[in-house]
């Protein structure tokens, strides 16, 4: 299957990038996307590291309206990051409202520009406590509307939303994939805080999957 993979620059759709390789399709490109989000400038330069080292062309599609038309922590526009566990209640404040929505949306139009027959997103069980554009009840009926609004049927594939994100760090590990090319942390800065609600998930997921955390944060 012609597969484009929406790609971020973070640990899941890296690894997304690797499993869908391995498992035989052939990527015929990477959608990266900038919606002006605090980290985007982090993540970005990882996910065409990443695509280029896997040999697939990489694009970004400007988003950067987000910035000023929807409310959100995370986005450059919001307050501060919060610190504390990926599930807790203040974490909502970094949810960009209907993100997974825009960016399907977005990279449907481009799979199919691009003869593509698949579409693959790396949301994960990790992400339903707080993200419900990442949960199957959501994604689903968007899968389904993305084949019926597309000539080529184009196939949303979630290859992770019943993993957790340790299971991801295990399957990358798996792969060989380089951890030291992804970014996490919300915040943006030059090195993982170590505090805010992804690193403290991403320290989680190589501990709990007993894997070395390559990543340098400072605290």
């Amino acid at each position: 299957m012609k597969t484009v993979i929406l790609l971020s620059g973070g640990m899941d759709s890296t690894v997304a990038l690797w499993h869908t390789l391995a498992e035989g399709h052939e990527v015929v490109a990477c959608l990266g996307v900038d919606y002006a989000s605090k980290h985007n400038a982090k993540e970005l330069p990882m996910a065409r590291w990443q695509a280029e080292k896997a040999g697939v062309p990489f694009q970004t599609a400007d988003l950067t309206f987000m910035n000023q038309l929807f409310q959100s922590d995370l986005l450059q526009s919001g307050g501060e990051i919060p610190e504390g566990h990926y599930e807790e209640e203040n974490m909502k404040s970094t949810v960009v409202p209907f993100r997974n929505g825009i960016l399907l949306a977005v990279a449907a139009g481009f799979a199919e520009s691009v003869e593509a027959e698949g579409l693959v997103i790396a949301a994960h069980s990790g992400d339903h406590a707080i993200y419900p554009d990442c949960r199957e009840d959501f994604l689903a009926p968007m899968a389904q509307a993305i084949a019926a609004g597309t000539y080529a049927d184009v196939s949303v594939l979630r290859p992770f939303v019943a993993l957790r994100k340790e299971d991801i760090a295990s399957r990358g590990a798996e792969l060989g994939v380089d951890f030291t090319h992804t970014w996490s942390c919300y915040k943006g800065g030059d090195i993982h805080c170590g505090k805010c609600g992804t690193c403290v998930e991403r320290k989680e997921a190589f501990a709990i999957a007993q894997l070395e955390d390559p990543t340098v944060y400072l605290a």
